[in-house]
């Protein structure tokens, strides 16, 4: 029986083999037509097994003991997957399975599984790859039928040829596959619009890779659009060609080249240019030559459509007539609609028509996503023409008073198999409250039934739909909760489809080989599905979280699906949140989570086999919003535009992320209902709003709006008056344009500022221009879409040889007005000029009775070379014509304003400018004037003041301010751009420009003028000497200092007492005084007396007397209100020991001279006749006196002499030292006299006398301070009693501080004279003649030599000894007593020679000598030849 059940089981394992060796023989056939065949061959090994009868496989049932096992024919998964059977179970037929994948799903399937897996994947890539490429090939439907027996007789017969495969399937792997390899990339590129452009590279790989290429990742089928592309591969060289582009081929291309062994990619770019936008730059329409019709089309759009207003629910449409002129017989143009830049497509709610003449778009059932900028636009073979008008779309009534209006803008994002997120915009309007969140809607398509998808409403614009079923289609729509109700329905969203991503996209299906096989892939079972990858979070609000992840590697043949676990932070405790319902999408979303938690999260996989490892877990991350709400807005600046809109500007939010636009909301002032203005958020910080009534006082404010919900809304603007801003009366412009320059493709005109800026400020200008044939002119275009703020414009892109006009409308706060009168016609073309063109902006102010200010700007052409400076011409304006002009300065002026003063009051003057480079003066500029010199009555300067606070500032002052008049300050007449320096404050009539930090970098002229006036106007000069004076002014103004008369002295009494003493110019009776020594406080006691005199201002402190601790410094410190004062005396170091012994020893004498004492204490004095006299005087009167005769006896008679002097009162004492003959010494070396000096033939002589001379007095002399040596120049002596200093021929160098010094050995006196050069010298050539001068013919020869001399010498020039005089050939100069120079101009071989320069004066002649030689280059060299 065991035997029995073995051969059984042998025979089943034996069918399994030749199901799976048929499935084997099924796929290579399959894969042989395949570009991957060769590696479709796998390295199954097939065990060689004997074949049973076929009367076994037919009984099917055998009996085993009381066990009965039923043999299958087939197995148990092909008999559902593969096999059609008939009612009796016999096989009748067999069903292809359909294969279909995109590259993503491959790789997956072919990276995730082990060896055996990987071997089946193989077969499925050739599969998908040969159904792929020839899906389009199959001519007909051939059905073969087989029998089980046949089929299995077929398969015996190739299982020899199975062990072939082996040997080639092991062969080709080990040597012959590897990954694509691109050898040459695409290269980007950039085409015409019309032209064809080509994408070439070049890949190399085996098996041979398969080229597929995108378009943005989007498929590109050259079969289903022949007409577009063609794709070629031919010997691994592949390409794409695109035809005929346009600008929405634009885009990145890749080309994507798979095999088993991998897939790799390479991008490049393709630009398509416009022809008609590159030269229509700047709104410029012109129109081209059609080679193909031979003519050139002119479009004119007439009827056009206006600014529109609908309801939702209504019906709109909008039309215009469009005439295409010449008429060409089955030619129509291409009629396009856009909105908001997008192209429209007809669509339930968008019908388009074209009658040939007139084009229509009608809006079927409005809805706010409707809102927005339309746009005709109609292209011809010349170019185009387009028409654009804003459409609004106001709410529909509601249905309940004070709920929301309907959200708009659902989309469905991220579609997988049973999740999708929807979003959404909030409404202008949240009702009477504020939205408390959000309902969304779900319909199945092809029912009827909404059904909510959530219970509470949520705040955020997008929500995780879940719980979808795969491949049914639903469409969602959202509504607004607050606390009046629940709003209408938003617009339905468009259908998507619950399906995998990978599925989504068409496929081909399997395609006919002519034959109709099956096949049987091995089973899975068993096989355990890997863990996922890269959980992350993708969302977070407070109500939801959303998880995203990659599907696992190994996950077998069949689906998985996800289980979601989370944790709390700091638990190791998971929580499965699915437990019941496994999701299949790799995208989940978690509610009901507590708000303010931190959670991870983790993913496992499960399939029929079981349940993977859990996945690696998020990081800790907090319920709550992720997103933040937008900060407010700028303040809106309204600005007139029509009698029924208004044109607003603001600053964007600067704080936002995702941002989904702005609402704009208006009010009229007094009231406190605000309207939207819009229904639809705009992105940009600029719009028109419509609709107003005309005349009303409106206010406006803005908000921004996200995900997350509103901003705050930002402040009110100013109140604006909806008038319309053109008018006759609005702004007045000059006719005056004038051409600045032009060349091949551009010009350049300027024109003068409207003399009435309207009541506001001028902001900008716009120009406008148009062409002239001749008497014919052209329609007016705009030049420019943003307004300049400058009187000068270069308009560019223009053609060349074309005549040009234009005008010019300003525009301020209030509009833009009318144009100017048109300049005259000129044609653009180069100029050639090489002086600057005319400078620009001449404009005059601070016009007084003597004087005033001409301004003026750069010409915008500066010729050949850079400008380099201005000339300013005036004339009298009595003077007809071009008489009478005059200049104002001689040399150019780089400065671009002048002041021109010596005007004559009451006379009217012109004035011009002209600029100038270094090829000559330009063109005068256009007329300034005439302008009447005279000062207006009430005419104010600028006054500087300096307040008590010490801050400097100009203050100037207008009466005669009207509305809209504004002061504008400026330094060096340019405006200032940094208002760091100063601060200015405007009051009414007032204006007071502050300076911040006065400092160096303040210097300039500073003038203020007074917008929308008769030129009042005023200009203050702040030089560095005046700054200095401000700033010690501010300086006493801010910290006020309590002048002094005298600082802090100090003188000794008798006694030994001290007194310190000082006096202040002023002061009042509130003044107080502090006294300090070393910074400590001393009061008035035994030591000290203080005196304080207010009427005086002195101010004295007494000390019985100064003691060694008495060393530092004393200090008065004195506070007169706001005013300080500080004077301080020092006494340290040898200073206070001087006087402290001063102090003592005055307190002696004191105490001495109570008793008999020496008024003179012993001393001596020298005769005239050196005889010395030693005296003294005391008190009572009384002299004593001993005559010591002639000073050869001082040695013997050298001693000590001592005199007293005794009373009953006491005694006193006179000692006298005669020891020291330096005593005698002195007096006999200070009896000489000062220097003094004399001339002689050979030069001067210093001397001075003396009453003795002694052979032991050494004399030296010195010359600035450095020992003279004796020479032959130079001597000195004694002769006598008179000591001199000889110097022979002296020079300009001898010139100086001489010093004689008398000295004994110990001490000495010195003796100074300045020698400053007035006496007598003889004449000198002392330098700067060379001795030879080689000079090339034709030049300039300029010699210039040295004289010297006193007194001033008397200078000639010779010539081979003949004096020369100075004429038109020979210029020369002798200047400043000291340089004499020689000029030929143009020397010739004459001028060749011996020349001198000879000086001559009272004391002597001198002549400098050299040699000039003239030749000429040219025979230089012929002579070298």
């Amino acid at each position: 029986m065991t035997r029995e059940v073995r051969v059984k089981k042998r025979k089943q394992q034996h069918l399994q083999h030749q199901e799976q060796s048929h499935r084997f023989e099924s796929s290579s056939y399959l894969s042989s037509r395949s570009s991957v065949s060769k590696q479709s061959f796998t390295s199954y090994k097939a065990s060689q097994t004997s074949l049973t009868s076929k009367q076994c496989l037919k009984s099917g049932l055998e009996t085993v003991g009381e066990e009965v096992v039923r043999l299958s024919a087939l197995p148990k998964r092909l008999q559902c997957t593969c096999t059609a059977m008939d009612t009796e179970k016999d096989v009748i037929g067999y069903v292809v399975p359909l294969f279909r994948a995109n590259h993503d799903v491959v790789r997956g399937l072919v990276d995730s599984q082990d060896e055996g897996p990987a071997e089946e994947g193989i077969q499925y890539v050739a599969m998908r790859n040969l159904f792929t490429r020839e899906a389009c090939e199959a001519l007909e439907v051939k059905v073969e039928k087989k029998s089980y027996s046949r089929h299995v007789r077929e398969s015996a017969e190739r299982v020899e040829f199975s062990k072939t495969v082996n040997d080639l399937h092991i062969y080709l792997n080990d040597s012959l596959t590897h990954p694509p390899e691109f050898i040459v990339k695409p290269r980007g590129q950039t085409v015409w619009e019309g032209k064809t452009v080509k994408l070439h590279c070049t890949v190399a790989g085996w098996p041979k890779p398969r080229i597929t290429w995108y378009k943005n990742n989007v498929l590109v089928d050259a079969k289903t659009h022949p007409e577009k592309y063609t794709t070629e591969s031919n010997y691994n060289m592949h390409s794409l060609e695109i035809k005929n582009c346009d600008f929405f081929d634009t885009a990145q291309y890749h080309a994507s080249a798979l095999n088993v062994k991998g897939e790799v990619s390479s991008m490049a770019t393709i630009v398509v240019k416009s022809r008609q936008l590159y030269y229509r730059k700047k709104v410029f329409k012109s129109y081209g030559y059609s080679s193909e019709h031979g003519v050139t089309f002119n479009t004119t759009i007439i009827d056009k459509f206006e600014v529109a207003f609908g309801h939702e629910g209504e019906t709109m449409s909008l039309g215009a007539t469009v005439i295409v002129y010449p008429t060409v017989k089955k030619y129509q143009p291409d009629v396009v609609w856009y909105r908001d830049s997008v192209p429209l497509k007809t669509s339930k709610w968008v019908h388009t028509h074209w009658s040939g003449k007139r084009a229509t778009l009608t809006l079927v059932h409005l809805n706010k996503e409707d809102e927005g900028m339309y746009t005709l636009r109609v292209n011809t073979k010349s170019g185009f023409d387009s028409y654009s008008a804003y459409v609004f779309v106001r709410d529909a009534e509601a249905d309940v008073e004070g709920v929301p209006v309907a959200p708009l803008d659902v989309r469905c994002l991220d579609a997988n198999k049973d999740y999708v997120v929807v979003t959404w915009k909030q409404p202008a309007v949240e009702g009477s409250s504020s939205i408390l969140g959000y309902f969304i809607d779900r319909c199945e398509v092809g029912s009827y039934h909404w059904a909510q998808c959530n219970d509470v409403p949520v705040k955020y614009a997008r929500y995780p739909v879940t719980g979808l079923e795969e491949g049914k289609s639903y469409q969602f729509r959202v509504r607004a909760l607050n606390k009046a109700g629940v709003s209408r329905p938003s617009r339905v969203s468009e259908t998507v489809v619950a399906m995998d991503p990978s599925d989504r996209a068409p496929g081909p299906l399997a395609p006919w080989t002519g034959m109709i096989r099956f096949t049987e892939e091995d089973s899975t079972a068993g096989v355990v599905p890997g863990e996922p990858s890269d959980v992350v979070v993708t969302e977070a609000t407070k109500s939801y979280v959303v998880l995203a992840w990659k599907p696992p590697m190994q996950r077998g043949n069949e689906g998985v699906l996800y289980y979601i676990e989370k944790c709390i932070s700091g638990t190791n405790t998971w929580q499965r949140v699915n437990t019941g319902m496994p999701v299949k999408s790799p995208r989940f979303a978690l509610f009901d989570l507590a708000e303010g938690n931190s959670y991870s999260f983790r993913v496992r996989c499960c399939n029929s086999a079981g349940i993977s490892e859990a996945s690696q877990p998020t990081g800790a991350m907090t319920v709550g919003d992720m997103m933040d709400l937008p900060s407010a807005p700028g303040v809106p600046v309204a600005t007139r535009n029509t009698s029924t809109s208004v044109v607003l500007h603001w600053a964007g939010s600067k704080e936002v992320k995702h941002l989904a636009g702005y609402y704009i909301d208006c009010s009229v002032v007094g009231t406190s209902e605000w309207m939207p203005c819009n229904n639809k958020p705009v992105k940009q910080t600029r719009f028109v709003c419509h609709g107003l009534n005309a005349g009303a006082n409106y206010v406006f404010r803005v908000k921004a709006v996200n995900a997350a919900g509103y901003s705050q809304c930002s402040a009110e603007s100013e109140a604006v008056v909806v008038l319309a801003a053109v008018g006759k009366d609005c702004i007045h412009l000059h006719s005056s344009i004038l051409y600045i320059t032009a060349l091949k493709d551009h010009m350049v005109i300027t024109w003068d500022a409207p003399a009435h800026d309207g009541g506001a400020d001028i902001r900008g200008y716009f120009i406008d221009y148009r062409t002239v044939k001749g008497s014919v002119t052209g329609k007016w275009h705009e030049l420019n879409q943003k307004a300049v703020t400058t009187n000068t414009y270069k308009a560019e892109n223009l053609k060349e040889n074309v005549f040009y006009q234009f005008q010019v409308r300003a525009m301020n706060m209030a509009g833009v007005s009318k144009g100017s009168v048109p300049g005259a016609p000129l044609e653009c073309k180069e100029w050639t000029l090489t002086v600057p063109g005319v400078p620009v902006g001449v404009h005059a102010q601070e016009v007084r009775d003597t004087s005033l200010v001409v301004l003026w700007e750069s010409p915008v052409f500066d010729g050949r070379t850079p400008v380099t400076g201005f000339y300013l011409d005036l004339k009298d304006a009595s003077v007809a014509g071009d008489q009478g002009w005059k200049a104002v300065h001689e040399k150019a002026t780089k400065k671009k304003f002048m002041k021109v003063t010596g005007l004559e009051s009451g006379t009217s003057y012109v004035f011009r400018v002209r600029a100038q480079n270094l090829a000559g003066v330009g063109k005068p500029s256009a007329n300034l004037g005439p302008i009447l010199a005279q000062t207006r009555p009430g005419t104010k300067e600028i006054i500087v003041d300096v307040d008590d606070d010490g801050i400097i500032s100009m203050i100037f002052e207008c009466s005669e301010m009207n509305e809209g008049s504004k002061f504008v300050w400026a330094k060096n007449y340019e405006t200032m751009t940094d208002t760091s320096r100063l601060t200015i404050v405007s009051e009414k009539g007032k204006t007071r420009a502050i300076f911040n930090s006065p400092s160096l970098e303040d210097l300039g002229t500073y003038s203020c003028a007074v917008t929308n006036t008769e030129g009042i106007s005023s200009s203050y000069t702040l030089t560095e000497e005046g700054l200095k004076r401000l700033l010690d002014l501010s300086h006493e103004h801010k910290f006020p200092v309590i002048p002094f008369k005298n600082e802090m002295s100090m003188e000794l009494l008798e006694k030994g007492c001290v007194r310190f003493w000082c006096q202040v110019e002023k002061c009042t009776s509130a003044c107080d005084v502090e006294y300090a020594f070393n910074d400590a406080i001393i009061t008035q006691g035994k030591k000290y007396t203080m005196k304080f005199d207010k009427s005086s201002g002195l101010i004295e402190m007494y000390m019985d007397s100064l003691e060694v601790t008495d060393e530092g410094t004393f200090t008065f410190k004195l506070v007169d209100g706001k005013a300080k004062g500080t004077t301080s005396l020092v006494l340290i170091g040898d200073e206070f020991r001087a006087l402290q012994k001063k102090s003592e020893f005055e307190h002696a004498e004191w105490v001495r001279k109570q008793g008999p004492h020496f008024v003179e204490y012993l001393g001596f004095t020298v005769t005239p006749e050196c005889n010395v006299l030693l005296k003294c005087k005391v008190k009572p009167q009384y002299i004593g006196k001993l005559l010591l005769l002639q000073y050869l006896v001082i040695k013997k008679d050298a001693g000590i002499y001592e005199v007293f002097l005794r009373d009953e009162r006491g005694q006193d004492k006179s000692v006298f030292n005669l020891t020291d003959a330096g005593k005698l010494f002195k007096v006999i070396a200070n009896s000489s006299t000062e220097i003094q000096v004399r001339s002689t033939e050979k030069g001067l002589i210093l001397y001075s006398n003396i009453i003795h001379y002694n052979e032991d007095l050494r004399v030296g002399w010195l010359y600035k301070d450095s020992k003279m040596a004796a020479s032959e120049r130079v001597k000195s002596g004694v002769t006598g009693e008179q000591l001199w200093l000889q110097i022979n021929e002296p020079t300009e160098k001898d010139k100086g501080k001489y010093t004689m010094d008398i000295f004994d050995g110990k001490d000495g006196v010195k003796r100074v004279f300045e020698l400053s050069g007035k006496g007598r010298y003889r004449a000198r050539v002392v330098g700067g003649l060379p001795d030879v001068v080689a000079i090339q013919e034709g030049k300039s020869l300029n010699l210039t030599g040295n004289v010297w001399g006193e007194p001033a010498p008397e200078v000639s020039w010779t010539k081979n000894d003949r004096q020369l005089v100075s004429d038109e050939r020979y210029k020369l100069k002798f200047e400043a007593g000291k340089f004499a120079s020689i000029i030929i101009t143009a020397v010739t071989r004459a001028d060749s020679g011996k020349y001198a320069l000879v000086v001559k004066n009272k004391y002597g002649t001198e002549a400098g000598e050299f040699t000039v030689s003239v030749y000429n280059p040219e025979e230089e060299e012929s002579k070298k030849d």
